[in-house]
């Protein structure tokens, strides 16, 4: 008999909250696509800053390796909004993270995006493998 085991995966999601500011609106009179995209990689990061040890900090960082990014309602001036992103696997040199950004007042869905990052060694500017440690730091 074959038997299949599940693993259930816990993701630790890191989240804020923030009203846009004038200075992301567009021509267009509402959030500037490129913004929505820099909210994600500053929460990203925000995130990594919170959870890892300085250590770790001090020696190794994350460059991209691609966006996806899926803009589903726009969102306007003075409206409060949560970014948030979780980690959904860390394997080898690469990690991938997912996003949503969600309008407060309604709930509504404005953006979905993931990133695929690569763990870049300081020193050597190569890539380096995710230990276990710092995998557990955002998937339990």
């Amino acid at each position: 008999m074959d038997r299949k085991t599940d693993i259930i995966l816990i993701v630790l999601p890191y989240s804020e909250t923030l009203t846009i500011p004038a200075s992301a609106i567009d021509q267009n009179g509402h959030v500037n696509n490129l913004v929505y995209l820099q909210w994600c990689i500053d929460v990203a990061e925000k995130h990594w800053l919170a959870l890892a040890p300085a250590s770790v900090i001090d020696t190794h960082f994350w460059v991209v390796l691609n966006h996806y990014i899926e803009y589903h309602q726009p969102s306007f001036e003075g409206e409060e909004i949560k970014v948030e992103t979780w980690v959904t696997s860390a394997k080898g040199v690469k990690s991938e993270r997912e996003y949503q950004i969600t309008r407060q007042k309604d709930g509504e869905t404005l953006v979905t995006a993931k990133t695929t990052w690569c763990y870049v060694e300081l020193d050597s500017q190569r890539p380096a493998r995710i230990t276990d440690k710092i995998r557990r730091l955002f998937l339990k």
